[in-house]
Formats: C-alpha cells, sequence, structure tokens
C-alpha cells in the first residue's frame, strides 16, 4: 500500500522546471501536472511493485480540534497566492484521480495525518505500507512494516525507515513525538521547550524514553534539566498536540489489490480536457 499525503512537495511555478499552461495560457496547470508528474515518477522510481495508491487530503476543518487545544497550531501558514496554489488544484486532482480508479479520502473534520495514522493502522497485507509525504510527523508511525517516502530527498535516501530516524535523530520512531515535545515543530507552530535543541532530546530519550519517566530516569541534571523539569507538562501538551489520531472512522480502507499503471500526467489533462 502507498499512501500519499497531499499536499507533498508539490511544484510550484517557483521551483518547477517550467510553469504548466493551458494552450490558450489562460489557466495555470502546473499543481494538476505535478500532482500526477510526481507521483508517477515515484511510483516507477522508488517502488519495486506495483503497489496499492491511495490519496488522503486535509479535510476543510481538520484542524479545529488541535486549534481548540493550542490557538497557534498552524496559525503561521501563508494564505497567499503560492500558499493556496496547492488548494485551487484540488477539484481538477480529484477528478483525475477518479478517472484513475485511485481512491482518495478527505473528511472534513480530520487532518490527513491523522486519516493516514488509521490507514496504517488498519494494514495488515503482506507488503510493507509506503507513506508518500514530507511532513517529518509521519515518522511517529514508522515501523517494521511502514516506511516513509520523501521524494523531495536526494536519490536512493528517499525511503525512511526506524534505522534513519535513530541514526540521524537520536530517537525511535516511538520517541518521536516526545522530542517534537521537547523540540518543537515550527512547521506545525508547536514551540516546545524554548532552549531545548535536538542534541539535549536525544540525550534526554534515549532508548525510548518518555516525557513521564524522564523525572526519574536521573538524565534531568544541570541547567537544561531543570529547564525540561520546569516545563515538563509544557513539553507534554506538545507532545500530546503532535500525536497522530489512531481512531478515524475510515470510510475506504486498502483492498490489498495493485493500482492501474499511472498514465503520464500530460495524458491525465488531456482525460480532464484541461488543455
Amino acid at each position: 500500500m502507498t499512501v500519499l499525503d497531499w499536499p507533498f512537495p508539490l511544484p510550484t511555478p517557483g521551483c518547477f522546471p517550467a510553469r504548466v499552461n493551458s494552450r490558450d495560457k489562460t489557466r495555470d496547470l502546473t499543481g494538476v501536472f505535478g500532482f500526477f508528474a510526481l507521483l508517477r515518477v515515484a511510483v516507477r522510481d522508488e517502488l519495486t511493485a506495483h503497489p496499492e495508491i491511495m490519496v488522503v487530503f486535509d479535510g476543510e476543518h481538520g484542524s479545529a480540534r488541535r486549534r481548540e487545544l493550542d490557538p497557534g497550531y498552524k496559525a503561521h501558514r501563508g494564505k497567499d497566492e503560492t500558499a493556496l496554489a496547492p488548494i485551487k488544484a484540488l477539484p481538477h486532482i480529484k477528478q483525475g484521480l477518479d478517472l484513475l480508479t485511485v481512491p482518495w479520502i478527505e473528511i472534513d473534520d480530520a487532518e490527513a495525518d491523522d486519516v493516514i495514522a488509521a490507514l496504517a493502522c488498519t494494514w495488515s497485507g503482506d507488503r510493507n505500507a509506503v507513506i508518500m509525504s514530507g511532513d517529518r510527523d509521519m515518522y511517529q508511525l514508522v515501523t517494521d512494516r511502514v516506511l516513509v517516502l520523501n521524494i523531495a530527498k536526494p536519490a536512493g535516501q528517499r525511503l525512511i525507515d526506524a534505522k534513519h530516524i535513530q541514526a540521524r535523530y537520536g530517537v525511535p520512531p516511538a520517541a518521536w513525538c516526545c522530542r517534537t515535545g521537547l523540540v518543537g515543530d515550527p512547521s506545525d507552530g508547536i514551540k516546545g521547550v524554548r532552549g531545548i535543541g535536538a542534541v539535549t532530546a536525544a540525550r534526554l530519550l534515549h532508548d525510548g524514553l518518555s516525557l513521564e519517566e524522564l523525572p526519574a530516569s536521573g538524565r534531568l541534571v544541570g541547567k537544561k534539566g531543570r529547564l525540561v523539569l520546569e516545563n515538563l507538562e509544557h513539553a507534554i501538551r506538545c507532545r500530546d498536540l503532535a500525536r497522530l489520531r489512531h481512531d478515524i472512522p475510515l470510510p475506504t480502507t486498502p483492498t490489498g489489490h495493485a493500482s492501474p499503471a499511472l498514465p503520464l500526467a500530460a495524458e491525465v489533462l488531456a482525460l480532464l480536457d484541461l488543455w
């Protein structure tokens, strides 16, 4: 199973080799073209067998639950033309997925990350589940059966497993949210404990220790230790904010059957009569 977390690193006019316009030059099709082009290339180049593909979108009110806990959650996200470009491409992307018989899920009051977590929990097939995403929140879902594929990384480094996370960040996937509770996550507006960085977090959470276990661990020593102890409740709140839900009721689940081969992006645009 391959689950696509949309929007993944989607090409925009600023980062795609060239803007893709309709023949009459009235419509910017870069978002739609880029979505299907990158999805096809990722499946072709990074996956060894024909996968079952599912695409997940954020619900319109998906962030509301976490914003009730922390009004700063994702409050910094831009609302200019560049930030809204993926949303404008959304209707045509959904139509294209329907034409290709690729299932997609959008739940109004759920974030895509939570839906993906629920999907990962339901997966029991013979093959690995691969989450195609550039969001490091997905690292908490990594197991020996669940991997993350980040197409923004260099070739050969795109599939991320538990060993990579441990080697790169010093914590196992199970401690990822505790790490976020300490260091924060600027992309989501989660602040963490000011003054605690990645090195300190890795030392404190070594061997998968949880935040609740730190006071009795003997590791909260010195200035940094006192800082964590004084802000432990805040760190736990940040940790809980970062934790993905696994209890989202799903309208559809993986079937275990491979999706049809994906055509060229230009062919999808032709099917949609967008040229």
